[in-house]
C-alpha cells in the first residue's frame, strides 16, 4: 500500500494550501500510483459517457475509433510531457507559464481564464447530478428547489476538497471502489432487461460531409485539456519521475476514460429504442437520465458518487488558478481554501440564472485559448529552449524579482491565435478547423517573435541563486549566467 501513500511528516496547513502558489518541497511528493488514483476520479466523470455517445452520433462504428485513437495518443504525448516539467519544477501550469513566454502579469490572464473553465465545469457536472435527483424526485429542475439541490451538493464536495492532495487522495481512493460496484450493477441490469445494442448497433448507414472533422475538433478540445490536468497533479510526482512517470500517470487516467466513453453509446444505444417521451436521442445521452433509469435509486446514488468524484477536482484545480490570478494581479493571497469556495459561490449563482445554457460557447471559446496556450508553453520549451538555445531548459524561472511583468512573444501569440480561432466560431471559415488552427498558428508565432527577440524577454535580471549548465548562444542578447 506504500505505493498509494503520499508524504506522512507534513502538517495541518500544508494540506490546506497544497502549495498552490510555491514550488513544493521534496519531502512532499507522491508516487505515480497515488497520483494515478487521484486521476481517476477524472477519468470516471459522467462527461465521458455523454462525450462517447454524442461522439457515435456524430461519425459512429467504428469511424469514432479515429478521433479516440488521436485523443488517446495526443493526450498522452502532451501530458507526458507537462507532467515531466511540472513535477522537475513541483510548480502548477500557471506558475510554470510566467518564465514560459508570458511574464508574471501575462499568466495572471491566462491562470483567470483556467481557472474560470473550471467553475463552468463544476457548473455542468453538478448540473448532471440535480438533473438525476430532480427527475427520480420529481423536482422542478430549473426552479429554486433545484438550486438548493445544486448548492447542498456543492457544500458537501468543499468538504472533502478542504485539505489538498492528502484528502483527494483517500477520497478518490475509496471512491473508485463505490464507483466499480455501482457500474457493474448497472451493466448487470443492462444486460438483463434491455436488447443489448453493440459496436454493430453504431454504424451509422451513411457519414455526413465532414462529420469526421467534428468527430476530431471534439476529441481535440479535450485532448490538451486532459493533459493540463494532469499536469496540476503530476506537480507533486518525485522530481525523477521524467517522461516515464509522466507516461505512467497518463496510462493510468486515459484507459479508464476510454473505457467509460465507450460505454456512453452501449448505453445510449440500448436504451433509446426503449425512450418514448422527449428526444430520445438527447435523453439516451444524458447520464443523469440513463442511470437513474437502469437501477432506480441505486443510479441516482452512483451519479452522485461519480460527480462528487470529478467535481472535488474542479474545485481544486479553480482554486489553484484563481490563487495564481490574484496573488500576481492584486497581490491578495486570502489562501487555496478562499478560491474554493468562489469556485463554489459562482458555480450556484451561475446555475440559479441558468447561465449553463451559454455553456458551450464558452467552452468553445476557452477551448480554443487552452490549446493555444499549452502549445505555446511546449514550443517554448522544446523548440526556443531546446533547439534554439535561448533560455535554460534546467529550471524554469517563476519568481516576480527575476521576470517581466509582461512578456510580449506569449501574450501576442495568444492573443493572435485565439483570434484565429474565433474568426471560425464567427463563420468566417468552417469552425470545426478553429482549434487546430488557432494552437498552430500560436505555437509557430511564438517560436518566431522569441527568435526575433532572441530570448531577451526571459529575465529581468538572470537568477543568482540558480545553478545551470545552460551557455548562452552568440545571438543572445537576455540576461545571462555571467551577468
Amino acid at each position: 500500500m506504500k505505493w498509494f501513500q503520499g508524504p506522512t511528516q507534513t502538517t495541518r496547513s500544508e494540506h490546506i494550501e497544497d502549495y498552490a502558489i510555491r514550488k513544493i518541497p521534496s519531502y512532499y511528493r507522491w508516487p505515480i500510483p497515488a497520483i494515478i488514483a487521484v486521476l481517476l476520479g477524472n477519468s470516471t466523470a459522467m462527461f465521458f459517457f455523454t462525450f462517447g455517445a454524442q461522439l457515435s452520433y456524430v461519425v459512429g462504428w467504428p469511424d469514432m475509433l479515429w478521433p479516440l485513437s488521436y485523443f488517446f495518443i495526443g493526450s498522452t504525448i502532451i501530458g507526458m510531457m507537462m507532467i515531466r516539467l511540472a513535477s522537475k519544477e513541483g510548480l502548477t501550469i500557471d506558475l510554470m507559464t510566467r518564465g514560459m513566454g508570458f511574464g508574471y502579469m501575462g499568466s495572471a490572464v491566462t491562470s483567470f481564464i483556467y481557472g474560470m473553465n473550471y467553475v463552468f465545469y463544476f457548473l455542468f457536472e453538478g448540473t448532471i447530478v440535480t438533473h438525476a435527483i430532480s427527475l427520480y424526485f420529481h423536482v422542478e429542475f430549473d426552479a429554486v428547489e433545484g438550486t438548493l439541490i445544486f448548492g447542498a451538493l456543492g457544500l458537501v464536495k468543499l468538504l472533502f476538497v478542504w485539505y489538498g492532495m492528502k484528502a483527494l487522495q483517500i477520497f478518490q481512493t475509496w471512491g473508485v471502489v463505490i464507483y466499480a460496484l455501482l457500474l457493474g450493477l448497472c451493466l448487470y441490469q443492462l444486460t438483463h432487461h434491455y436488447q443489448v445494442a453493440g459496436p454493430d448497433r453504431w454504424v451509422l448507414p451513411w457519414l455526413p460531409e465532414h462529420s469526421m472533422w467534428i468527430a476530431f475538433m471534439m476529441a481535440n478540445g479535450q485532448m490538451v485539456f486532459q493533459g493540463l490536468m494532469a499536469a496540476d497533479y503530476g506537480r507533486f510526482a518525485k522530481e525523477n519521475s521524467g517522461y516515464r512517470g509522466g507516461f505512467l500517470a497518463m496510462i493510468g487516467m486515459l484507459v479508464p476514460m476510454f473505457v467509460t466513453i465507450l460505454i456512453g453509446p452501449l448505453f445510449a444505444y440500448t436504451l433509446m429504442p426503449t425512450i418514448t417521451g422527449g428526444d430520445a436521442k438527447m435523453l439516451a445521452a444524458d447520464s443523469g437520465y440513463v442511470f437513474p433509469k437502469v437501477i432506480g435509486i441505486w443510479g441516482v446514488l452512483f451519479v452522485l458518487v461519480t460527480q462528487f468524484r470529478v467535481n472535488v477536482m474542479n474545485l481544486y484545480s479553480g482554486s489553484l488558478a484563481l490563487s495564481n490570478t490574484f496573488s500576481l494581479a492584486f497581490r491578495f493571497k486570502p489562501g487555496r481554501q478562499f478560491w474554493m469556495i468562489i469556485v463554489y459561490v459562482l458555480g450556484c449563482v451561475f446555475y440559479s440564472f441558468n447561465i449553463v445554457q451559454y455553456l458551450e460557447n464558452w467552452l468553445a471559446i476557452t477551448g480554443i485559448l487552452t490549446n493555444t496556450w499549452i502549445f505555446i508553453m511546449l514550443a517554448d520549451h522544446y523548440v526556443c529552449r531546446k533547439l534554439l538555445r535561448l533560455g535554460p531548459t534546467d529550471f524554469i524561472e517563476y519568481r516576480r524579482p527575476f521576470l517581466y511583468r509582461w512578456n510580449p512573444t506569449g501574450l501576442i501569440s495568444l492573443g493572435f491565435g485565439v483570434s484565429v480561432g474565433v474568426f471560425g466560431m464567427l463563420g468566417l471559415y468552417p469552425i470545426y478547423y478553429a482549434s487546430f488552427l488557432s494552437m498552430i498558428v500560436g505555437a509557430v508565432l511564438h517560436i518566431i517573435l522569441t527568435a526575433a527577440t532572441r530570448g531577451f524577454y526571459y529575465f529581468t535580471e538572470f537568477p543568482y541563486d540558480r545553478e545551470t549548465h545552460w551557455i548562452p548562444p552568440s545571438y543572445y542578447r537576455g540576461k545571462a549566467p555571467d551577468g
